[in-house]
């Protein structure tokens, strides 16, 4: 989370609710990336009050891709063997979640949302980025050929010995597609699961996500060196 004072505690809650089935197998870790509004004090709170949630703390804002490391290095000391990571606005249902533990156990390595196979969709997206999400994934696609439809989703599970054996360097948003790189170098077993991403509510702030050629340009990088059959060091 950064900056997610509107909406951090409805987060927190839904998906502890999702995860109550898994009982003690299951835990929620947030990851405050140097949140400058009231984010800090809420997950302090809660804290305190829901024992399925861990909670991290980083001084400052180190990017999507840094909070994303510093959440797998909880998951690991806590000895988790999966990981699903969600944005913290609800733009992901939790209700989801299930369908991403049905794919482990049938002996996925990494599970994909995906918005382009039957059941899955957009809802409330403006039809701008959904071309861009559309086009990028389309060439994303053909270039990694790993099966995988929606490249670019960051709702995605991955198993744990694998994340942890990847050296990630991306702040942003591409580490989603520098991780599946990594994912396909490493003989990573793959399944998608169809959801229906959401936009964000009006109290929220607006989304960090930027629609510009470079991202794109940065997406595909790691898709072309797929392509090319160049794998990570």
């Amino acid at each position: 989370m950064y900056n997610e004072e509107a909406g951090a505690e409805a987060c927190v809650r839904r998906v502890v609710a999702a995860l109550a089935p898994y009982g003690e197998r299951a835990a929620l870790i947030v990851v405050d990336d140097g949140s400058r509004d009231g984010t800090r004090p809420i997950l302090r709170r809660l804290a305190a009050e829901i024992p399925a949630l861990r909670y991290v703390e980083r001084a400052a804002n180190g990017g999507y891709g840094a909070a994303l490391r510093t959440g797998t290095e909880k998951a690991a000391e806590e000895g988790a063997e999966l990981v699903i990571f969600m944005d913290s606005d609800l733009t992901n249902d939790p209700a989801d979640i299930p369908k991403f533990v049905a794919a482990f156990e049938a002996g996925a390595d990494v599970v994909k949302a995906t918005r382009f196979r039957g059941g899955g969709g957009m809802r409330g997206v403006l039809w701008s980025r959904r071309m861009f999400s559309i086009a990028g994934n389309l060439v994303a696609a053909a270039l990694f050929r790993i099966g995988v439809r929606d490249c670019t989703n960051g709702f995605r599970g991955v198993r744990v010995p694998l994340l942890m054996r990847m050296r990630l360097r991306e702040r942003g948003f591409p580490v989603i597609v520098e991780e599946l790189w990594w994912c396909k170098a490493l003989g990573a077993r793959f399944a998608e699961v169809p959801v229906v991403l959401t936009s964000r509510a009006d109290a929220q702030r607006p989304t960090a996500f930027q629609y510009k050629p470079e991202i794109f340009r940065t997406y595909l990088h790691y898709a072309l060196l797929s392509a090319r059959g160049i794998r990570p060091e």
